[in-house]
């Protein structure tokens, strides 16, 4: 059954608390929020919320709007890094919505369900109850298409020698450079170097190498966010690449520091999560 959230919460601009459900996929974390619509200043929340020392700490703040104002059959998926910067889309931040959604309707087993987002709609489908901590997901993510041009890009890696490189395009942007280890790589520096090329929309960028048919080992500075545990996006694209390739098969497991998900190559990408609830918070709206 498709079904969405029917209570939204205080609307934004009224003074009243808005509940925030925190949850992880592969330990990339999100805050997310049912609100009537995006606050104005949605990117000052997210870098407050987000922060780990001052906040609650994250690596983005979802807001789940209706598409249609008054109309709670459809909502949309809204994106805040936890640097305040707008994102298209998010694997992990779209399991992790389905996640929330499902923890809002207490008589509810299992979700289906489409979102809509910057980058077009996106379904979700959750396997699980209200209140399970954790919970299966699956996000068709959309095609893989061609990210933005290479064209003078010089991909130094401090050491280590860069193999094939590839930009991928899942709704956001992502650049795939090859690598014998990932692990060697110093991405808290080369990562933010690369992205650089690529301002001012920037991109997210992987290191990846092909362990065998079926397998992929992954690390990523996210745009946005810096260094994180996992990216959804990220595994698909990074499988994508490796597909067109030839080094892979059609289904991949992607290894990422915050465990592994599997992606199904294909039109479209099919991403599986593990979302995980972390708890809720209230913080005053207005």
């Amino acid at each position: 059954m498709t079904q969405t959230v029917c209570d939204w919460g205080a609307p934004v601009g009224e003074t009243g608390p808005v509940n925030l459900i925190h949850c992880h996929g592969f330990g990339n974390q999100f805050l997310i929020a049912f609100t009537d619509e995006v606050p104005v200043d949605g990117p000052e929340r997210a870098r407050s919320l987000c922060d780990p020392v001052s906040g609650i700490g994250a690596d983005g703040l979802v807001f789940g709007t209706p598409t249609n104002r008054g109309d709670s059959t459809r909502l949309t998926f809204t994106l805040f890094n936890s640097d305040g910067s707008p994102a298209e889309v998010s694997g992990n931040g779209l399991a992790c919505f389905g996640h929330a959604i499902l923890r809002t309707m207490p008589r509810q087993e299992d979700l289906d369900v489409v979102v809509d987002t910057a980058a077009g709609p996106r379904r979700i489908r959750v396997v699980g109850t209200a209140v399970d901590v954790e919970v299966s997901v699956t996000v068709e993510m959309g095609a893989a298409g061609d990210g933005p041009g290479l064209r003078g890009l010089s991909v130094e890696l401090g050491g280590p020698q860069a193999g094939r490189v590839a930009s991928v395009d899942m709704g956001n942007p992502h650049l795939v450079v090859e690598v014998a280890d990932p692990a060697v790589i110093d991405l808290a520096t080369i990562g933010p170097q690369l992205e650089a090329y690529f301002q001012p929309v920037g991109c997210n960028v992987h290191m990846v190498s092909v362990v065998d048919r079926s397998t992929v080992w992954l690390r990523t500075w996210e745009r946005g966010a810096g260094l994180t545990e996992a990216c959804g996006s990220g595994a698909c694209a990074a499988a994508a690449t490796a597909h067109s390739w030839g080094a892979v098969d059609d289904i991949v497991r992607v290894r990422m520091p915050g465990g592994e998900t599997t992606v199904v190559v294909g039109d479209p990408m099919v991403l599986s999560v593990t979302s995980t609830f972390v708890g809720d918070s209230e913080v005053t709206d207005g």
